[in-house]
C-alpha cells in the first residue's frame, strides 16, 4: 500500500528517529520570493463552540458506540480524520507508517508492488510495479479494489483494508478487482513477495536508440540512471536518441526527480515550489552536462505517470528537451512534507504546490501530450505469400551493379518494426517519432561523445 507521494525534503527512518536529510544546496536549491511565514499571520482562533462540539461527540461515541473504544484509539482516528480531510495526500503516520515510508523511498518492502490511492471511500490503482505480482497478476491504472479477502472495502474499514495489502513474503491475498471501464468484478489470488523495486532499467530497442524505464523515483535513482546509461554508451556508442519510459510512474521523491531531470539538462529551471512557510519556496535549476549530448529524446506518459514522474516530464517539455508521447498524465501537482511528532509517529502534510518551468501548475490537470496515442494493442495482419515483392522476383531481371554482396534487400525492418508494436503500441509509435527526430538532427551523434556525467 503506498500513496503516489512527492517528498519536499527527502526523509529516512532511521532509529531511533526519524530524520530529514539536508536540505539541498544553493546551487541546487534557490529560495523563490520569500513567503510570509505562517508565524506573522493573524492568529485564527479556534471558536469555542467548536471544541465544545468535539468534546460532545468525542463522549458520545466514547459511551454509546456499539463496541468499547478506548481513548488512544479515539485520538488516532481524530488526528487520522482532520488530515485526511484536507487532501488525499496528507495522513498521520505511525510507526509502522514510518517504516512504509522508509520501504517506500528504499524500494524494499513486503507486499503486492502496487500504488494505491484512496478514492472517495474506494481503493483506486494509480499503478502497478514492474515484475511484481500485481502487475503479473494483469492489474492496471485505474482498476478499483472492492473486496480483500472476501470482505467489502468502504470507507469506515479503509485503512484496515490498506494494511492487508502487505504483509509477510509468500502469504496469499484475495483482490477483487473492477477494471477500468467494466462493470464486472473479477478475483484475483495473489501471493506477496519481498518486493525489491530496480527503479531504472536502461538497454538498447535497436542499434543507437535507448530505451529508459523508470518505474518510481527512489533514493538512488538518479546514481542509477547516470550508471546505467553511462555503461550502456560505453559499450555501444554515443546514441542518436533515447525513449524515457514513465509510464505508470507513481512518482516518489522530489531529489530524485530533480536529479534525473538535471542529468539530461544543460541549464534552466527543472521546477519550482510554492507554499505557506519560506522553507517551501524552492526553485531546482539544472547543471552543465547531458548524459546523451543533446541526442533527441521522447517521454512515454500515461494516467499512471504522477507525482515526481510529472515534474521529469514538465521539465523535459518545457525546456524543449523531449516530446511527451501517450496520454494525459495523472496531475498530481502538490509536494508533501514528513514532519516528526517523536521518535514513532510523525505528519505527512501537503506544504506545497509545484510548477513546471513555464510557471504552470498542473494540480488536477495533468500533462497533456505532444502527440496523443489512445490506449491501443495491435495484432499482426494475416496476408497471404506474395510472389512477386520486388524487381527481384521478376524473371531476367537485371543484377545489382555490386553484386548484392552482404545485403538481405528482404530485410527492411518492417518484421521487427511489427513485432514491438504487437508488444507495445504505444513504445513503437515512440521509436518512430525518435528516429524522425533523429533524423532531423542530422544522424548520429559525434563519435567520442559518450556523454558528461554529473556528481
Amino acid at each position: 500500500m503506498r500513496f503516489p507521494t512527492l517528498s519536499l525534503i527527502a526523509l529516512l527512518l532511521a532509529a531511533p528517529m526519524l530524520q530529514a536529510q539536508t536540505a539541498p544546496s544553493a546551487s541546487a536549491a534557490k529560495p523563490a520570493a520569500p513567503a510570509k511565514a505562517a508565524s506573522s499571520e493573524a492568529p485564527d482562533a479556534v471558536d469555542l463552540d467548536d471544541i465544545r462540539n468535539f468534546s460532545r461527540v468525542y463522549e458520545m461515541v466514547r459511551q454509546a458506540y456499539v463496541e468499547k473504544v478506548d481513548n488512544k484509539t479515539l485520538m488516532k482516528a481524530a488526528i487520522s480524520g482532520m488530515l485526511t480531510g484536507l487532501d488525499p495526500h496528507s495522513e498521520y503516520l505511525d510507526k509502522e507508517g514510518l517504516a512504509e515510508l522508509s520501504e517506500d523511498t528504499t524500494g524494499q518492502y513486503g507486499g503486492l508492488g502496487i500504488e494505491v490511492l484512496q478514492v472517495d471511500g474506494t481503493l483506486r490503482i494509480i499503478a502497478p510495479i514492474d515484475d511484481t505480482p500485481a502487475s503479473r497478476a494483469g492489474i492496471k491504472p485505474g482498476d478499483t479494489i472492492i473486496k480483500v479477502d472476501g470482505k467489502a472495502v468502504e470507507p469506515e474499514n479503509i485503512d484496515e483494508m490498506f494494511k492487508k495489502l502487505r504483509g509477510d513474503p509468500g502469504s496469499k491475498i484475495v483482490l477483487t478487482i473492477l477494471h477500468e471501464k467494466s462493470d464486472k468484478p473479477i478475483d484475483m489470488t495473489l501471493v506477496r513477495e519481498r518486493i525489491s523495486v530496480t527503479s531504472v532499467k536502461v538497454r538498447e530497442l535497436e542499434p543507437g536508440y535507448a530505451y529508459i524505464r523508470i518505474s518510481q523515483f527512489q533514493d538512488d535513482t538518479a546514481a542509477d540512471l547516470d550508471k546505467k546509461l553511462s555503461e550502456l554508451i560505453k559499450k555501444n556508442g554515443p546514441q542518436r536518441g533515447a525513449i524515457l519510459d514513465l509510464r505508470s510512474n507513481p512518482g516518489g521523491l522530489l531529489t530524485a526527480a530533480v536529479g534525473v531531470s538535471d542529468d539530461f539538462l544543460d541549464s534552466g529551471t527543472i521546477v519550482t515550489t510554492k507554499g505557506r512557510l519560506q522553507d517551501a519556496n524552492l526553485n531546482f535549476s539544472a547543471h552543465p552536462g547531458d548524459l546523451l549530448n543533446g541526442a533527441p529524446m521522447v517521454v512515454l506518459a500515461d494516467n499512471g505517470t504522477a507525482s515526481a514522474a510529472e515534474i521529469v516530464a514538465g521539465a523535459l517539455k518545457d525546456n524543449h528537451r523531449a516530446l511527451i508521447v501517450g496520454r494525459r498524465t495523472f496531475g498530481k501537482g502538490v509536494v508533501q512534507t514528513v514532519l516528526p511528532l517523536d521518535a514513532e509517529h510523525a505528519v505527512k502534510i501537503t506544504t506545497a504546490r509545484y510548477y513546471t518551468p513555464s510557471g504552470t501548475s498542473i494540480q488536477a490537470e495533468g500533462i497533456k501530450p505532444d502527440i496523443a496515442l489512445a490506449d491501443l494493442a495491435v495484432n499482426k495482419a494475416d496476408t497471404s505469400a506474395t510472389l512477386i515483392a520486388s524487381e527481384a522476383d521478376l524473371r531476367n531481371h537485371l543484377a545489382n551493379e555490386d553484386g548484392g554482396k552482404g545485403k538481405d534487400i528482404d530485410n527492411d525492418g518492417s518484421a521487427e518494426n511489427a513485432k514491438l508494436a504487437t508488444q507495445d503500441y504505444a513504445l513503437s509509435q515512440a521509436l518512430n517519432v525518435l528516429k524522425g527526430l533523429a533524423l532531423n538532427r542530422g544522424g548520429v551523434v559525434a563519435p567520442g561523445a559518450a556523454g558528461a556525467s554529473k556528481h
